[in-house]
């Protein structure tokens, strides 16, 4: 049930990216086509105003489809209607009609030219497949050709549309943290354990919820802030711990060293908390901003230090984050809104890397079309998207590894 819950979690963030494309572009008057709750193929849909609505077959997250993402191309023509033109060479003309004003950017002869190849592909007779190519061909050139097309608008409607998805998620973090101080963070927390971290010191050493910490390298601790400050002064060095457990009032467990984590050093355990404490919102989203600017901060610097060792242990993929956020559902929903705030800010920051087909790398290319006054060429486009996609591709490797060596216990 708690992986569930993190799933939905999961894709209820990526709706809500989504959704910030798909309103800001209905906004600015650029019509997405679709908006799905989910990825198709449709379970149910339906047309209003243009766009169709619908439920994919795949629950996870949203799609949107905004028309004329990139300036048609004459190749496009070959990939649409190659299967049709190989059944049907009388097709020929048609689209050699459509293709070179295509081929010379002549955008409006290209439009009224489509009409007519629209007309012959419902002459001829073609297999099923070759004309779900070609209709979906014209569809699409369609869209691109429009008025209403994301290539053929202003750069800060790109701009402004391109970023509402971070922007949708950025919002939707400080909202969250902010929840999660005015329902109350732990302010007096005891000795006793309440969980325990898998692949941890702690769990290494054998402490187990419901231990009580009474001593640390033979030192008494009284109180918590007892337990916190002895493992900040090790510095990494090897703890004892121990615990009362049970009937016996004093057992050492095996020593361990503590690790780094956030600037801090950490066993791996939750105390019990027996004290909250709840901010008025005004409060509470001047806490929610800083802590999305710490946060900004460390993963940017992260973003520059990537290929060290110990960030590159860091990465991880959608079952890493459905793994941690299941296991936020079982410590409580306090620590799963949080958890779920992290992420929701991780996708923002990350869609706003300058790499293609991320935002950040569509926000660029709008920002240098801008400056340069035309275009970028398809071929450019597609370059940089095949390095972005590479690198994309080697992130996600790295994370699938770190996240099987995690669940192994690795």
């Amino acid at each position: 049930m708690t992986i569930l819950v993190a799933i939905a979690g999961l894709a209820f963030l990526i709706l809500i990216h989504e959704a910030g494309h798909f309103f800001t572009a209905l906004a600015v008057g650029m019509r997405p086509r679709r908006f799905y709750i989910g990825f198709p193929p449709a379970l149910v849909k339906k047309m209003h105003k243009g766009v169709e609505y619908g439920i994919g077959v795949v629950p996870l997250g949203g799609y949107v489809k905004i028309p004329g993402m990139h300036r048609p191309a004459a190749s496009d023509m070959d990939v649409h209607f190659s299967p049709a033109l190989h059944e049907e060479p009388r097709l020929l003309p048609a689209v050699e009609r459509v293709k070179r004003p295509l081929a010379e950017s002549d955008f409006d002869s290209a439009r009224v030219a489509l009409e007519g190849l629209a007309g012959a592909i419902e002459a001829v007779p073609l297999s099923a497949g070759a004309k779900r190519s070609a209709e979906r061909g014209v569809t699409e050139l369609a869209d691109a050709l429009g008025a209403d097309s994301y290539w053929r608008q202003r750069t800060w409607k790109r701009l402004v549309v391109i970023g509402a998805g971070p922007a949708a998620n950025l919002i939707f973090a400080v909202l969250l943290l902010a929840l999660v101080y005015m329902i109350g963070i732990p302010s007096v927390a005891s000795r006793q354990v309440q969980s325990v971290e898998p692949n941890t010191p702690a769990a290494q050493a054998g402490l187990r919820p419901g231990d009580t910490i009474v001593a640390i390298n033979r030192l008494r601790t009284t109180k918590f802030d007892d337990v916190r400050t002895a493992i900040q002064n090790s510095k990494g060095q090897p703890l004892v711990v121990a615990v009362n457990r049970g009937r016996n009032p004093y057992m050492e467990l095996k020593a361990v060293r503590p690790v780094k984590r956030s600037g801090v050093y950490i066993l791996g355990f939750r105390p019990t908390v027996i004290r909250y404490k709840h901010y008025g919102p005004v409060s509470a989203f001047r806490l929610a901003g800083g802590d999305t600017w710490a946060v900004t901060k460390a993963m940017g610097n992260w973003l520059t230090h990537v290929t060290s060792p110990q960030n590159r242990k860091e990465i991880s993929t959608p079952v890493g984050i459905v793994r941690t956020s299941s296991e936020a559902v079982q410590s409580g929903f306090r620590d799963y809104l949080a958890i779920l705030a992290l992420i929701s800010l991780s996708l923002a920051l990350l869609n706003l890397l300058p790499l293609l087909p991320l935002d950040g790398g569509h926000i660029a290319f709008s920002l240098i079309e801008g400056l340069r006054g035309k275009a970028v060429s398809r071929v450019v486009y597609e370059r940089v998207s095949m390095i972005g996609i590479a690198l994309i591709l080697f992130i996600y490797v790295i994370g699938i590894t770190n996240d099987i060596g995690n669940i192994r216990g690795g």
